[in-house]
Formats: structure tokens, sequence, C-alpha cells
């Protein structure tokens, strides 16, 4: 679990009263770090801005027996590929990018923290079946192309809902050629395309990441298991009749990409961005260059960037852009140190910022002049565009800005763009000029997949290692250790159970807001300068929807309450609603709730009276969301419903089909709507759910935290 989304799972564990958790847990501390001057000042800054949170988490992890990595230790899932992946086995984790872990031939899926507290509480976690798309890789990267432009590449072909319900199983002889943490980058984005996970096939890369990181054991333990862990030879014979979607992709013919901006899945060769560039009015100026994230903050990756930066050195120049360098982890940042990597970023002007999330997840004070300044504050500034080998670039993610635009690329590419300035540079076709205003053009970059093995990794410094517990009772039982949580804290707050549903139809709900177009968890449960309140209900619920766009009214986070008949923001109208016991539903097109885990997103609403979403489809990980926070989310039988309905607090929704409902069974929307003259009209809406059986007593019970309280107690 990461940091932001522990508060929660932690404060609903709480619930159960479990002495310890029933499976081996940890705690990692990445997203509280704002990036802002240099590694060390950011993280002494986020160790004082957040000590009540991370001395809550730490004490939980001693009370509970769970392993602790403190803050600068490194990003969640590069720590877990060093330390914790292995071939063969299942791991939940509260973060949409734990796929990540599929690199090392983990099956590693992303959950709500909800569904965490089922794995710490041993109740049987539960997931839909989801279908098994292939995705075939033939021949070898060469040039500029990275693994990154494979996944950036797929996003293209299936958008950002076509992995919605798949496993993406990476199979054929290019799987071979790539790294483990090549192969880590790829599944990490599959999050992108909406897939359950992604997984490759064990092979020699993963034998070598796992003897260079101290497991060799385990790695001969998967060599005698290799046959399970590989695809059988019909499935490579005739993939065709086994996947029940197969994607063909050559390696050999592959070119970089760069994805965005605003979403991941605008893809397209780097080849042709001038001509984008000029018919889309975007900034030819880059502002920015970023390298990192849980993407893209391997050795590997540090070491292809190196190459470039060695280049321009040696040619007397440096970035034109502002660069900034995120490590993945202590590990990666102490052996590139060592390894001179460092070095060789720095003097083209690259800043290393702490071994954290940072600008990634929006933790990101800017200081590149203007646009240091919020975009919503100084419209006149205009658009700006950003790079960098980020997972996500949705609008005002990254900086708060909403006129920032990123692009996605590799660690190499940004790195060659922050070199250029320029967003319509192309390392394969283009040059620079030298100190001495000489042309030149930039070699391929080479990288090393580990460091040497005499050398190996460096730990780094010890007091990032983890803080170890001995999970048996009896240990915990004798070093109890009291959680506190301040009744006056504005970051921290005990939760209270949901009330449980009362049997009968949801009844004269009112339309907070009718949603156009893409609403991801960021635009419902924003991060960044709300990142603070994770673990407060109350205060974070003051962000609700936010970035959604009103259909009815044109505008970003604006809602009719229907009971003063004046506009406000939807956090306002869906807090007055609560005061005054006012139930709501909010109407939504596609792929609601896409992009990260957080269950904030599912939390917020239910806390303010939300009783029922109804989409065109969901995002898996928010729809689970939703079931185990008691949310009934359904989506419309015929999508063109979307349009007869409206928040303009003319219509009222009540249920037909809730007092008995059954897994597979429609429910019924009986909407009502009062003309200007009084006179109503009444019409009915037919919706569907994919609830089963032990989710309808999530249901039932108000969440799925209630029922395993009912449970455990």
């Amino acid at each position: 679990m990461q940091d932001a989304s522990a508060q929660m799972a932690i404060l609903q564990f709480m619930l159960s009263r479990l002495p310890t958790t029933a499976v081996p847990t940890s705690i990692h501390c990445d997203h509280l770090i704002e990036a802002y001057q240099s590694a060390e000042s950011d993280v002494a800054q986020a160790l004082v801005t957040n000590r009540e949170i991370f001395d809550f988490l730490q004490s939980a992890a001693e009370k509970y027996g769970v392993e602790f990595w403190k803050p600068g230790s490194g990003i969640i899932h590069q720590i877990v590929l060093e330390n914790y992946a292995a071939p063969g086995t299942l791991m939940l984790g509260t973060d949409s990018h734990t796929p990540n872990a599929g690199g090392l031939g983990m099956l590693a899926i992303g959950v709500g923290g909800a569904d965490a507290v089922d794995a710490m509480a041993n109740i049987p976690w539960e997931l839909k079946a989801p279908k098994v798309l292939g995705v075939r890789l033939t021949g070898r990267l060469n040039g500029w192309a990275s693994p990154k432009d494979i996944i950036l590449n797929l996003a293209g072909k299936l958008t950002v809902r076509g992995g919605t319900g798949h496993i993406i199983e990476y199979f054929g002889p290019g799987t071979d050629t790539l790294s483990c943490t090549g192969m880590g980058t790829i599944c990490n984005m599959g999050a992108e395309v909406g897939a359950t996970t992604s997984v490759f096939p064990y092979n020699s890369g993963m034998a070598r990441y796992l003897a260079a990181t101290r497991r060799a054991h385990i790695a001969a333990a998967a060599d005698q298991a290799a046959g399970f862990l590989r695809p059988d030879e019909p499935v490579i014979a005739a993939p065709e009749k086994h996947y029940d979607q197969v994607i063909e992709l050559d390696l050999d013919r592959l070119e970089p990409h760069i994805n965005g901006p605003f979403t991941p899945d605008f893809s397209r060769p780097l080849s042709t961005m001038k001509t984008l560039i000029k018919e889309q009015g975007w900034p030819e100026d880059v502002s920015v260059g970023l390298i990192g994230s849980c993407t893209n903050s391997s050795y590997e990756d540090m070491t292809r960037a190196a190459s470039i930066a060695r280049q321009a050195a040696a040619k007397g120049i440096h970035a034109k852009s502002q660069f900034l360098v995120t490590p993945g982890s202590e590990q990666v940042r102490a052996t590139i140190a060592r390894d001179g990597l460092t070095g060789d970023l720095e003097t083209i002007g690259a800043t290393v910022l702490a071994n954290a999330c940072g600008p990634c997840i929006g933790q990101w004070k800017r200081t590149d002049g203007d646009h240091a300044t919020r975009g919503e504050e100084r419209p006149d500034l205009g658009p700006n565009a950003i790079v960098s080998s980020f997972n996500r670039n949705f609008r005002a993610r990254n900086d708060g800005n909403a006129q920032t635009m990123n692009f996605l690329a590799s660690p190499e590419i940004v790195t060659a763009m922050a070199l250029s300035g320029r967003l319509s540079f192309n390392p394969v076709t283009d040059t620079l000029l030298d100190a001495d205003g000489k042309p030149f053009k930039l070699d391929p970059p080479c990288g090393q997949e580990l460091p040497d093995a005499t050398a190996g990794f460096d730990e780094g410094r010890t007091v990032y290692r983890p803080i170890v517990q001995d999970p048996t009772e009896a240990n915990l039982a004798a070093n109890d250790v009291p959680i506190k949580v301040d009744p006056k804290s504005q970051r921290l707050q005990i939760l209270e159970p949901f009330p449980a549903w009362n049997g009968g139809e949801l009844e004269d709900l009112r339309i907070l807001v009718k949603v156009a177009g893409k609403c991801t968890t960021d635009h419902i449960s924003a991060a960044g300068q709300w990142l603070k309140y994770k673990g407060h209900l109350e205060n974070i619920a003051h962000n609700t929807l936010i970035g959604a766009l009103n259909a009815d009214t044109g505008k970003v986070n604006s809602a009719l309450n229907t009971v003063t008949g004046e506009l406000g923001t939807i956090p306002e109208v869906g807090m007055a609603y609560r005061a005054a016991g006012i139930p709501w539903l909010v109407i939504a097109d596609h792929n609601y709730g896409e992009g990260s885990a957080r269950e904030h997103a599912a939390m917020q609403p239910r806390y303010l009276g939300c009783q029922l979403i109804l989409t065109k489809s969901f995002a898996r990980i928010h729809e689970t969301n939703l079931k185990k926070q008691g949310v009934l989310p359904l989506t419309f039988r015929d999508e063109q419903d979307y349009d007869r309905l409206t928040g303009d607090g003319t219509m009222t929704v009540s249920t037909q089909g809730v007092a008995d409902l059954r897994p597979g069974c429609p429910v019924y929307l009986q909407v009502t709507q009062t003309r200007p003259d009084g006179s109503q009209e009444r019409f009915q809406i037919e919706t569907k759910h994919t609830m089963s059986e032990d989710q309808i007593e999530w249901f039932k019970h108000g969440s799925a935290l209630n029922l395993i309280a009912s449970l455990t107690n």
C-alpha cells in the first residue's frame, strides 16, 4: 500500500478489530513528498509537513505486523520489483500501477483500499473472471525505440477502455529480447488501457534481475517451474484459438511514439509531431522535461538517458528546458550515483528529485517562471507543454494547471527533447547545435540492463531499509502499540460506518450532476494539494467531482442546488444535500472512474449521500470501489437514454428492482420530470448491473467493511 491510500485502508482495517494482517503487507511512503528544490530538502520538508501521517502509518505498521518503508525509500512499484515480486505469485496493491510487477511474471492487480482490507482480514477476494488478450511480440527493438514505445503504441490501438475486463498476456519471441524492468514498464501502463493486469512469461531476463537483486534462490525455483510460468505449446502454435483477442507487434518496425496531451491513448509516431503541432496549435517550446516515475525509473532507464546526456556534454551543450529526474528507489539512486550516471545528468542541467512519485502524482511545486503559477489563476499565459516518461497525462494532474499539456514518451526521448527545448524535435532525423554552433546528430541511446555483476546494486543508505515487524499475534500482543488519532486533526479522522440499506427501493434521488465526457478518478477526487486530506474523509469530500464537466451548464465543477435554485460548486451542493438528508445520483459517460485506484472517489460521494451512479460504462477498479462502499453502480441498457436525462433540477429518480436485487436482473429507473407549469412527465429507463451475490451483501450492509466488521466481531 502506498501512503496516500494506506491511510484509509488502515482506518478501515482498524474497524475489523483484528490483531494482525492475515497476509504479508507493506506500506510505502512515496506519494506525500512534494517535488520542489532537491531530494534532501524535499524529503526533510515532507517529514515536517506530514509527520502526523507518517507517525500514524508507522504505528499502525508496528501494531499489525506490517513492513514500513520510510519517506525517501522509493516508489512502491520499483521497491516491489526489487524486493517482493516473484514469478507465478499473486499480489494486490492499492495503486492502479501495481501490474508493474507483471514484468517479473507476477499476477499483480491494482485494487482499492477496501479490497486490500479483505485480504488483510482473511476475507476471500473476488474478481469477475477476466478475458485474456494476447499480445504477440516478434523482432527486436532497435535505434531509438524502447519498451515504453510498445505500450504507447498499444494504448493507441486499444484506447483507454479497450483492455477493460481483460488480462493482457504478452508472448512470442520478442518477449525474450526485453529486460525485466522494460517488461515492467509495459505492464505498468496496461492500467492506461483499463486492463485488470498484464503479465509476461518467465524468461532469462527475469532470472538475471532476480539474481542481481539478491534473489537467485527464487530464480532457481522459477527455473524448475518454468513450464507453468509460460504459455503452453498449443497456445504458441495457435494463439487465436486460446486468447479472446490477439494483437501482433513487430518490434523490428516499431518507431518512437509520443502520446498526449490530456489522455494516454492519443498516440502517434514521433515522426508525425511536426505536422500535428501545426495542425493542433500546440506549443512548440518544451517548458519542462521529466524522467522517472514508477513507469520509467529503473537502472536501465537511467543508463539510456545518461547516454544521451554524455553526448550533449561532449558537445558543450545543456538542456534548454528545465530537466527533472526522479529515481525509482534508494537502490537505483545510490547505484546511479556510484556509477557516475547522476553526474552525467546533472552536467546537462538536471535536478535529481527525491525517490518518490513527485510530479507524476501532482506533488510538484513548479519553479519554471510564469508556469509556476496555476493556469486557472493566469489564463492569459495560455497552454504550455511538458514532456515526461510518466504514465498518465490527464488535464491538471501534474501541476494543477488545466492548460499544461503533458506528452508521454520514453526517458531517452524526453532527454533529447529537453536538450532541444522543442516539442517537434525528433532525434532520429533532427540535429542540435553544439557549443560552436555546428550541427550534430545524437546517436541512439545505449544502456545497461543491470549494473556490472562485480559491483551489483548499491542498496544505499540503511536508514531507508524497511522496518520489519514480527507479525505473530503473540509478539504483537507483547509489544502492543497504540494508534492515536487526534479528534481535532485535520489530516486524520476515525471512520464512522456508512448506514445500511433500508431494504426498499431508492426513492426521490436528485441528479447532482450529469457529467459530460471523460471523468477519471482525478476528476472525482483530485490528488496534488488534496493528498494531505487522504486520511480525513470529511475534509477531502470538499474536492468531490471538482474536475467534472457539467453537461447541462457546460462548466467544470458546477451544479444546481434544487432546494435553493442556485448554482454552486459540486461539493457545495453535495454538502447541502447531505445536511438536508437528500439522496442523489450522478449520470456519466463512458469509462467513468478510469485512472488511479483511489477509493476516495467512491467514499467521498457515498459520504455526501450518493446512492447510485449511472453511466454508459465503468472502469473496473472504480466500479468495484463503488460496490465496496455501498453505492449502486448501474449502466444504461440503451446508451441513448443518457440524452434523456438532465441535471437541471427538473428530474427526480426512483428505482424499481433494488428491493429484490439479484445478479443479472435489470434495475429500472422511474424518472419524474416537473415542467415549469407544474405538470409532470414520467418515463422509465432500463439499466444493468454486475453485482454478484456477495457484492449484493455489501450493498445490504451499507458497505463491504460493515459486512467484514459483522463477521470479525
